[in-house]
């Protein structure tokens, strides 16, 4: 998944909702029939109040049992969903009360239940994005495990969803399979993998290597080409399921939202995935749009398919700890980036531009001499503060291994003499791994597929690289491909603070740099930005901020516990190191083969440890 604030410089960073990997077989499958199931109607009667009213009947069963809402979805932050829970009851199939007690803030408990129970209960639904749940005049979009609890003894039963109350020109859109006018689902799991768009949105569909996408857009239609975005979709697809030989669906979603007032995010599914992207992003060009796509689409193998055991199972009550983020997450950039350029949506200009931006993200955060690959992976769920993700304090999984995985692919090629690469352990764990409904064991599994699949010891470079905090050794790595990593220092515009949010939450200050005009001007470490020059800060505000100029004015109204206050000062500057990748004098016809095998995604000889 994608989180708004970390569409920096198009680069793409992303967070992910994950199901257990067994959920997601190679077709969409339906439930069998049988009456032990779930039943969930949604009445959709309160639209304009962001209000839903969900019934949930549960079949016969133990005399009391337990219900649950999740604490988290979509992205590693508890965000406990049971806050905008207004009331809970329950009745007998017979129309008889029962009693109801909360047990803790996101479990009931009802007695009673024996011969079948039907649960009530109201929720305000209002927060936007591609991991959120919200219904309003305009439209709904669900992530499910954001508004239906599941019988705490019942995750494994099969499930039927029904909507209620729809608007009478409104279509539903989901990757769940039909049931009549309803929906049906194996699990709740798999259930609250697929979600739903309902509104008038746009729609196009189209046949790719014997697959059956679909594409619906939610947006203004001046903000957005449906035939250009549908152009690219093709040549996304056709490059990711060509390069993994595989494609382990029938039908897949797209559900794109553009909306005007706020940044962009992605979430990948099993079977879907939802993005939305300022339409400003769009108006040139369509590069931050197919960098996202080609992220959330290989996500289809990388995390929902070719799993970390560490993941599982899945725990709806707390946080699910992992030290394998920086492959699942990380790595799955770095294959955006083949998938991108084997479609011809990148050249190599481009992308290796993109690859020194992120040698500069890194290289300009301090945490990367304390903090490992793993050990950012495993701090995920600190996230949720702003001062957490500052670089002084972190760095990012996303960032760390999409060069993590530039590396490994590299030197993959390097000691197997060009025989093996990424490629190879990509294809290697979906056969090993995802194709078995097995779950591969953290760092130590992707170690293990680079090793078998290349011949070759790496246990030095997962030490160091992923494990240990070791300066990486740009130079030593590109040299194989013709390449080294220059530096240049620049003067760019320095505001004299960070800050963050979270969700759609005004943002805080993190930080104030010492002696600069911003803390001179009486900024504070905890303030919220109301406003900044005259404009409430949107969620990119961080965009607009490193948009100024030393010696431009700016002008913030900020609130903290002794209330309101407006700051003015001039923007400064300072000096940052920003990285190239260039190419190598008299570069040898070896490099030369090997960077045109690499930038393709093909290793130079066909190796024998492909599947």
């Amino acid at each position: 998944m994608i989180r708004a604030r970390s569409l920096r410089s198009l680069i793409v960073l992303s967070v992910t909702w994950l199901l257990p990997a067994v959920l997601c077989s190679q077709t969409n499958s339906a439930p069998q029939s049988t009456n032990e199931q779930v039943r969930y109607t949604v009445s959709l009667a309160r639209y304009r109040n962001h209000l839903l009213h969900i019934e949930m009947q549960l079949p016969p069963g133990k005399s009391a049992r337990s219900v649950q809402l999740p604490v988290w979805n979509a992205t590693y932050q508890i965000r406990d969903f049971a806050q905008y829970v207004h009331w809970v009851k329950a009745e007998s199939l017979t129309g008889t009360a029962l009693p109801v007690r909360e047990v803790d803030k996101t479990t009931w408990q009802i007695e009673g239940t024996q011969d079948g129970v039907t649960v009530e209960y109201e929720v305000f639904a209002d927060e936007g994005g591609p991991y959120g749940a919200q219904v309003n005049a305009h439209h709904a979009f669900f992530n499910l495990a954001e508004i239906l609890m599941y019988p705490v003894d019942g995750r494994s039963l099969g499930t039927e969803l029904g909507f209620s109350n729809v608007p009478q020109d409104w279509k539903t859109a989901t990757a769940l399979e039909s049931a009549g006018p309803d929906f049906q689902a194996a699990n709740y799991d798999r259930l609250v993998d697929s979600p739903v768009e309902i509104g008038t949105f746009e729609e196009a569909d189209f046949d790719e290597g014997g697959g059956h996408y679909r594409v619906i857009v939610d947006a203004e239609r001046a903000d957005y080409d449906l035939a250009k975005i549908v152009s690219d979709l093709r040549k996304i697809v056709a490059s990711a399921t060509a390069w993994m030989n595989d494609r382990p669906f029938q039908t897949y979603l797209f559900i794109y939202h553009f909306p005007r007032h706020r940044d962009g995010g992605g979430m990948e599914h099993a079977y879907s995935t939802a993005i939305d992207l300022n339409p400003e992003s769009l108006k040139n060009s369509l590069e931050v749009l197919d960098i996202v796509t080609a992220h959330e689409f290989f996500h289809l193998w990388n995390v929902k398919r070719i799993r970390p055991q560490s993941l599982e199972p899945i725990d709806y009550t707390k946080e699910n700890y992992t030290r394998a983020l920086w492959f699942s997450e990380g790595v799955t950039s770095t294959i955006e980036g083949i998938i991108l350029l084997r479609a011809g949506l990148l050249n190599e200009h481009r992308y290796l531009q993109i690859l020194g931006e992120q040698i500069s993200y890194l290289e300009e955060s301090p945490a990367r001499r304390v903090q490992s690959a793993e050990e950012s992976s495993l701090d995920a769920w600190l996230e949720r503060y702003s001062y957490y993700t500052q670089p002084q304090r972190s760095i990012s999984y996303y960032n760390v291994g999409e060069l993590l995985g530039v590396a490994l692919d590299l030197v993959m090629r390097d000691g197997s003499h060009e025989r093996a690469c990424l490629r190879d352990l990509f294809q290697w764990m979906n056969q090993n791994y995802a194709r078995q409904n097995k779950f591969f064991p953290d760092s130590q599994g992707v170690e293990q597929a680079a090793q078998t699949t290349a011949h070759a010891d790496f246990s030095s470079f997962f030490q160091k690289y992923v494990s240990g905090t070791d300066e990486i050794p740009w130079d030593e790595f590109f040299r194989t491909v013709g390449l080294h990593v220059s530096q240049k220092k620049k003067s760019v515009a320095a505001v004299g603070f960070v800050a963050g949010r979270n969700f759609d939450t005004p943002p805080a200050v993190a930080h104030v740099e010492t002696g600069s005009e911003a803390e001179k001007a009486g900024l504070a470490v905890g303030d919220v930005l109301l406003d900044i020059n005259g404009h409430e800060p949107a969620a990119d505000f961080e965009r607009k901020l490193q948009q100024l100029h030393a010696g431009d004015k700016i002008r913030v109204r900020v609130r903290n516990e002794n209330g309101e206050r407006e700051l003015q000062w001039k923007v400064g500057a300072r000096e940052e190191v920003e990285f190239e990748l260039l190419d190598v004098e008299n570069m040898s016809a070896q490099q030369k083969a090997s960077r045109a095998a690499w930038l393709s995604g093909e290793c130079q000889t066909a190796g024998d440890a492909r599947p």
